[in-house]
């Protein structure tokens, strides 16, 4: 559990060491690069509710972010079913994952900022 909670912290482990794996395995960088990215992204969502719980003085943050996931397959699973006329749940369930690594690195890097600004100005 202690190994989990280190790589949630600091989610850029994961994805460096998951892609110089599957770099050296399949010596395909676009494979290696989305897998990087479909595992780093259990470790963001962990961490960017981390964040927003302490930002916001918050407990909410893993359900909304599981609430923000199970809303964005909505609207891709109407896409499909609106284009295609069927839903393709794994090719629905792939989208939104690789947008959530997105989301939640953009996520990440937004509340990490925010907390460190937060810290400094409550030391001076």
């Amino acid at each position: 559990m202690g190994f989990f909670i280190v790589l949630s912290i600091l989610p850029f482990f994961p994805f460096l060491l998951v892609y110089w794996i599957m770099y050296g395995w399949k010596k395909d960088k676009r494979v290696a690069l989305r897998s990087a990215m479909d595992v780093t992204t259990v470790f963001l969502i962990f961490s960017v509710s981390a964040l927003f719980n302490l930002t916001f003085d918050s407990n909410f943050g893993f359900y909304l972010t599981l609430i923000l996931i199970l809303i964005a397959l909505g609207f891709i699973g109407g896409a499909q079913n609106r284009l295609k006329g069927k839903v393709d749940g794994g090719r629905m369930f792939r989208a939104v994952w690789r947008m959530a690594f997105v989301m939640m690195s953009f996520g990440y890097v937004l509340f990490t900022i925010f907390g460190l600004f937060r810290y400094f100005m409550k030391q001076m």
